[in-house]
Order: C-alpha cells, then structure tokens, then sequence
C-alpha cells in the first residue's frame, strides 16, 4: 500500500484555467498586446507563471524584461482573483477524504508560486491534512526537475517505492520519471491522453476514484 500520494495542482486537483487566463489577459491588454480565448491557455500552462506568460507573448517580444513586467501585472491581478471561478475536479474531495482515511500522507507539488499555491489549498481544501504543500520559489527549479518532490520526500521521510505521483501533464510524467516514483496520469485535466501515454504514465486513470485502486 503507498504511504504518499503527492498531487499537482492544477489541471489535476483544481480547474484554474479560466482565472489563469483571465489574470494573463489582464496583463497582456494592460500593455497593448492580443489576448487570448480560454481554451488557449490550456497548452500554455504547466510550467510556471515566467513560461505561461513567455507562451502568451507574441514570439518576437518573448524577452525577460517583458516577461517580468507581466508576471508583475498578472500577480496583482491573480493574488485577488484565482478564486474567482477556480473548483476542485469531481470526486477529488471525496478521494482526498478517503485517502486520509486510510492514513495515507497528502502533499502538493506544484509550479505555480508557492503563495498562491497554499492561498488556493487550503481555501479549497480546508478539511484535508497536507503532509506539505511545495510550489514554485526562487532557488527551487520548476518541475519537471524533480527537486521538489525530493524535497518531500525528505520532509515526510516516506520511501519512493511507496510514493505515487499524480497528475494531468506530460511535465508532470516526466517529473515522477526523474524522481523515481510511480506515476498516474489523469485525463480530466488540461492535456490530453496521448501526451500522458508519449510521457510513459505509469497508470492513466479517467475518474478520481480510479486513484484508490492504485494506492493498494
């Protein structure tokens, strides 16, 4: 039986897109550039907020200062709104209950910065016991580098073979790939199931109750 069960956050637990892409069009039009309809932004997302914003620009204004100058917008904007029309997927409050039921430890590791990231949990989530929620910080590199669930791993003190990784990318596949853990791969989120397949998913799964039959 896995003793952790280490989630994304978005596109995996939470649907964002819309806040998402609604805060980066809130910077984009603040500067005179082309926003974007929302369905866009699902294949911008997945690697944090300097890479969405990068995918969002139009290619030849792609450069760093332009870069942080929206983040710096999108941040103002989305620290006050990404809770706006953000929902946690069907069924995963009722996985996440099961799973503290069965005394297996909860943590997030997500790409998003990490302030928002324990805004959002713990908002959305206020009865779940998170062994830790990890997002994105300076000096910590985005997935797929795996230091961020090393970095739980060692908070938890729990064995990577009894650990499963879930989430909705192909970043996410190739995260639990590098770190060494069991992977699963949800389809409900912002990929699609090929690119999950293309990333050698250990388990793809189509519904949250699909994930209790994994743990054992």
């Amino acid at each position: 039986m896995k003793k952790l069960a280490i989630f994304d956050l978005d596109g995996t637990l939470i649907n964002s897109i819309k806040d998402l892409g609604i805060a980066t069009n809130v910077a984009l039009e603040k500067h005179g550039f082309p926003t974007h309809d929302e369905k866009a932004y699902n294949a911008f997302v997945g690697n944090g907020v300097n890479k969405l914003i990068e995918r969002a620009l139009p290619e030849c204004h792609r450069d760093e200062a332009t870069i942080l100058l929206l983040k710096k917008d999108f941040k103002a904007y989305y620290d006050l709104h990404n809770l706006d029309y953000t929902r946690p997927y069907p069924g995963i409050e009722s996985l996440l209950d099961e799973l503290q039921k069965r005394d297996v430890k909860i943590a997030v590791a997500s790409n998003k910065y990490e302030e928002a990231v324990k805004h959002i949990v713990t908002h959305i989530f206020p009865s779940t016991e998170w062994a830790m929620i990890a997002g994105q910080r300076e000096g910590v590199p985005v997935k797929p580098d795996p230091s961020i669930v090393f970095e739980i791993l060692s908070h938890t003190g729990i064995r990577k073979s009894d650990v499963i990784y879930i989430g909705d990318s192909g970043v996410d596949m190739e995260t639990a790939r590098r770190a060494g853990v069991e992977s699963v791969g949800v389809t409900w989120g912002f990929r699609n199931e090929a690119e999950l397949r293309n990333n050698y998913a250990d388990h793809i799964v189509n519904v949250a109750e699909e994930i209790i039959n994994l743990i054992g």
